[in-house]
């Protein structure tokens, strides 16, 4: 079984570069000519020494210049291709990657990952692009071409060829050295980033809090400590990076140089001729660059594939869920069958063996203490958590049954904190969906008692909501909110506090869409501390301590539940009145 699991993976992750190894072969194989056309400065100063200067032939001098002409236009010609042709994959691969990566992204936060995180998805994409944008995958190209150099300038004389071999090894073991120190560094620099990132992205979503509170100097200082700990790893892989550059760079120098005397000494000794001293050391010069181009772009080398290793998880994580086949529509029933849920983060149970089952038209209002588990009730019944055990049904199918998108048709949301996406209020109420229904828009509006609100705006439904809905007031937008949730007549609507910003008038208008979805054959649930957000509702839940204390029509548990709240007070006002 794990070896079937292993190769099933491997089939996923192999998903990741289909259609690009036939480029990659291309890229080689082009490298592979530019590299031989490398050779034209080597081959051009041979001849010119050996021959052209030897003779005293000015033909000869030009019928050579012009050949090496032509054949460095040639290289030129095939570097700007593969260029170009490495800037297109990588647009390619942003193309085919950076949906799944945001789709998982989108779904992260809601397993217990920051928002920092999430995001981190996107940037792999950007990293992976812009290391194919690079010189470093042109030196990754060059790199097995490499002996074609050393084989020439062996011919030239096996004591230069062993030279230059000795300081390709050298060179490789730098860059292997240079592997294995920024390692462990490059996976803390990433961890430091996503903190600074998620401190960031947190100040900035309570801006408000830190400027009215007066906090704000704190909460920078918080960031400033965060970012102390970045730029000290960010430093210290560069200095390691930069010092084996430079140590790369001088000892290519001085390989160069030791070429040239080893060279000139052969030629003394009438073993060389001079045209093959500059021929060397133009080979060798070669030879070494894709290696020193190596270690200058390291740190590319290896964001690019921790980069890559992370978005081969993320297909992985993405091909291991079939689509399943569509159901029809829900008409009858939700049934809770004893679930408990966890906290994805922390995986600390808070829920537990919670069952209960609604038809269609029924109302439910949940009610209890805060922390008592409503809202990780809300999160299992809507899907966005996942159930540790038991199963929540819609006409006896499992939530896992249906596709992310059939199951929203079906299912209208109001969470707590209402969040409007940076578009206009119809696109909002319409969910983005492709040339929506007008007339739905409209109706949706109008359920939740919204539509003269809109119509009122000078843009009315164009009008563009901004950043996290700033352009409207809390209560607009819970009331927005509501009208998205029952957009389409889903079956099933779960509000969560739905009137904790709302006027009386907008109470009324709740209580009227709870009572419409109720009689046209839908389950409407509601979280509530309110009373008056139950006024449409039959049946009450009592959550708390992350179980069901009580379930069953609304006017039996709310007497009952005052009685066992009045009693401990008449208890207290009684031992008030006993004399001391």
């Amino acid at each position: 079984m794990r070896t079937n699991t292993k190769a099933s993976r491997k089939e996923d992750a192999a998903k990741l570069i289909t259609g690009f190894r036939g480029v990659v072969l291309f890229l080689f194989l082009i490298s592979g000519v530019i590299n031989v056309l490398a050779l034209t400065g080597s081959f051009y100063m041979l001849q010119i020494y050996d021959r052209a200067l030897a003779a005293g032939s000015v033909p000869t001098l030009v019928a050579l210049s012009v050949i090496a002409i032509g054949l460095y236009l040639f290289q030129g010609v095939f570097d700007v291709i593969r260029s170009q042709v490495l800037v297109r994959v990588g647009a390619r691969l942003d193309k085919k990657i950076a949906p799944l990566a945001h789709s998982v992204a989108i779904d992260m936060p809601r397993f217990g990952f920051s928002t920092a995180e999430s995001l981190e998805r996107g940037r792999d994409v950007d990293t992976v692009r812009g290391f194919l944008g690079s010189q470093a995958p042109i030196a990754l190209f060059d790199l097995p071409w490499i002996p074609i150099y050393l084989a020439f300038v062996y011919l030239l004389h096996p004591f230069l060829g062993g030279l230059t071999l000795a300081g390709a090894v050298v060179l490789s073991v730098l860059t292997l050295v240079t592997e294995l120190m920024t390692r462990r560094l490059n996976a803390a620099t990433l961890k430091a980033v996503i903190t600074r990132s998620a401190i960031a992205d947190s100040n900035a979503r309570n801006a408000d809090i830190l400027k009215a509170m007066g906090f704000a100097h704190r909460a920078v200082e918080r960031f400033n400590i965060a970012n102390d700990e970045h730029l000290v790893l960010q430093t210290r892989t560069n200095d390691i990076t930069g010092t084996f550059g430079a140590i790369a760079r001088v000892l290519r120098m001085l390989l160069q140089s030791a070429l040239l005397g080893l060279g000139a000494y052969l030629t003394i000794k009438g073993e060389l001729s001079a045209g093959a001293i500059i021929a060397c050391s133009v080979a060798s010069s070669r030879a070494l660059a894709p290696i020193d181009l190596a270690i200058a772009n390291w740190k590319g080398v290896v964001a690019a594939r921790s980069a890559m290793k992370r978005l081969r998880e993320t297909v992985v994580a993405l091909a291991g869920a079939k689509p399943p086949m569509p159901l029809p529509a829900p008409v009858s029933s939700l049934k809770v069958e004893r679930i408990t849920i966890a906290a994805p983060a922390s995986g600390r149970v808070l829920l537990s063996e919670v069952g209960f089952e609604l038809k269609a038209g029924d109302g439910l209002g949940v009610i209890g203490p805060s922390g008592g588990g409503k809202t990780t009730l809300v999160r299992a019944l809507t899907g966005v958590w996942p159930v540790l055990r038991g199963s929540v049904r819609l006409d006896d199918a499992e939530l896992g049954q249906w596709s992310d998108q059939e199951l929203g048709r079906w299912t209208g949301f109001l969470p707590q904190e209402v969040a409007l996406l940076d578009a206009t209020i119809g696109e909002n109420i319409a969910r983005f969906e492709e040339s929506p229904d007008p007339r739905a828009i409209v109706a949706a509006a109008r359920g939740a008692g919204v539509h003269e609100m809109i119509v009122r705006l000078p843009e009315g439904y164009m009008t563009q909501i901004g950043p996290q809905g700033t352009s409207l007031s809390a209560g607009q937008r819970q009331r927005i909110g509501l009208a998205r949730a029952l957009y389409n007549d889903p079956f099933l609507i779960v509000l969560d506090e739905p009137n904790s910003n709302l006027d009386g008038e907008g109470e009324a208008a709740l209580t009227q869409a709870i009572l419409g979805v109720r009689r046209r054959g839908g389950i409407v649930i509601v979280v509530a501390h309110r009373p008056s957000a139950l006024a449409a509702v039959d049946l009450v839940a009592v959550v708390q301590a992350g179980r069901l204390a009580a379930f069953g029509p609304k006017d039996e548990i709310i007497s009952s539940v005052n009685g066992a709240v009045s009693e401990p007070a008449a208890a207290r006002r009684t031992q008030m009145r006993v004399p001391a």
